[in-house]
């Protein structure tokens, strides 16, 4: 039966998306819910699933092409089979045919695979060893583990005497010594989006950055005593970020401003604490929200962050996770950065700036100690955030780290 592989439902903030990776080919066989192409966003990159086991007929929207929520994507044959291997596939490296042997065998190997014990039948899955490959040197020709060990030798050897593949035609030629070379590549629809963001956030915003720093001791010495109990407790290890987190949500409780944002004329006061957290990946920085970070524990707050994490190096990051937020941090000591300046992320109000910990010298009832410190910075804007409001928020900030007992006693 045919039917249309269409792009998704985009929301309303996205306009369009761009076709990046087609995972599949015209007359490749797949099934049900297995990823066939990804559409990237200003915002996200969105997955498209086979609706059902069958055949792709016809791909309708290349990649690099710009595509509309809804639009046809390409034509597909439920239920199809696909096509038979193509001469490329034929003369294909030897290893690339042993690595597709196994699943062409496995209907043929289920009952071999069953006179193997679990160790030798979980090698063989391992190294991609079909049953028929090995000779069962136990009772009755059972398979035993020295067999398929000894098996995965001789498939080695054969390896290695191989002549190895010749370069293709097109392979890249090497820069002469002193060539000057240049290599032109367009941005993603993340990266363009960025940095559009980034220009009207300097370009709109009276924006301003106050530094202040604070001695990471107490937090410090606090995680080492509490680490094992804490990660037993709650399956997580306890970080820096949950107590930036609890520390800025405590400060904005008193300084609303640094919590609003400004649309047209009007100032909008949130009710709510919607932190968002920074995070840097391979196609950008990304911002994924903590939803009512007031409501949420330190556990809570380390769980969502390393979740967020990892969804984001894996590009599966919703748009509902990164939008809105009503105040950012930004933790660039993760890389070295010993201070800078961030830039707001509107139409938020304010940004956190953390940074490295770095021992320094400080003076500390007229004597000398050396401490572990780290630089804070928080950029504003100017237009509804006075000099004054700034300072103290920070340094509210920083009373809280510096004396975390603060944050329980509500003080």
């Amino acid at each position: 039966m045919a039917t249309e592989i269409k792009a998704p439902q985009f929301p309303e903030s996205v306009a369009d998306g761009t076709v990046a990776t087609w995972h599949k080919q015209e007359g490749e066989a797949v099934k049900r819910d297995e990823l066939l192409v990804d559409i990237e966003t200003d915002k996200v990159v969105l997955e498209v699933v086979a609706p059902a086991d069958g055949v792709i007929s016809k791909i309708l929207a290349g990649e690099g092409d710009t595509v509309e929520s809804q639009q046809v994507l390409a034509n597909f044959e439920e239920g199809a089979s696909g096509s038979a291997p193509s001469s490329e596939a034929k003369d294909a490296p030897a290893e690339k045919q042993e690595a597709a042997a196994p699943a062409a065998e496995a209907s043929d190997d289920s009952s071999a695979s069953d006179q193997a014990g679990p160790a030798a039948r979980k090698l063989m899955s391992e190294h991609g060893i079909a049953a028929s490959q090995v000779s069962g040197s136990g009772k009755g020709g059972r398979i035993t583990k020295q067999d398929v060990e000894k098996a995965i030798g001789e498939k080695a050897e054969q390896r290695a005497s191989q002549p190895a593949p010749q370069q293709p035609a097109t392979a890249e030629v090497p820069a002469a010594p002193g060539e000057r070379e240049e290599r032109r590549v367009p941005m993603t629809r993340l990266r363009k989006r960025i940095a559009e963001r980034l220009v009207s956030a300097q370009q709109d915003a009276a924006m301003l950055t106050t530094f202040n720093e604070v001695n990471m001791k107490p937090i410090m010495e606090m995680r080492k005593n509490y680490q094992p109990e804490f990660e037993k407790a709650h399956n997580v290890r306890l970080g820096f970020m949950g107590f930036f987190t609890r520390a800025c949500v405590e400060a904005l409780k008193r300084f609303p401003a640094v919590n609003a944002s400004i649309d047209g004329d009007d100032i909008v006061y949130h009710g709510y604490y919607d932190v968002g957290v920074a995070v840097s990946t391979e196609r950008g920085l990304v911002v994924p929200v903590i939803r009512d970070a007031d409501q949420r524990g330190l556990a809570e707050v380390e769980s969502q962050i390393i979740d967020f994490g990892q969804k984001a190096q894996k590009g599966k990051l919703s748009i509902e996770e990164m939008t809105g937020g009503t105040f950012t941090i930004s933790n660039g000591g993760v890389f070295g950065s010993l201070i800078s300046t961030p830039i707001l992320n509107p139409p938020q109000t304010a940004i956190l700036g953390m940074h490295k910990i770095q021992e320094r010298p400080m003076a500390v009832d007229g004597k000398v100690e050396i401490l572990p410190m780290m630089y804070l910075a928080l950029s504003y804007d100017h237009r509804l955030i006075d000099g004054k409001e700034a300072v103290q928020f920070l340094v509210t900030v920083k009373n809280f780290i510096e004396d975390p007992a603060r944050l329980l006693l509500d003080i």
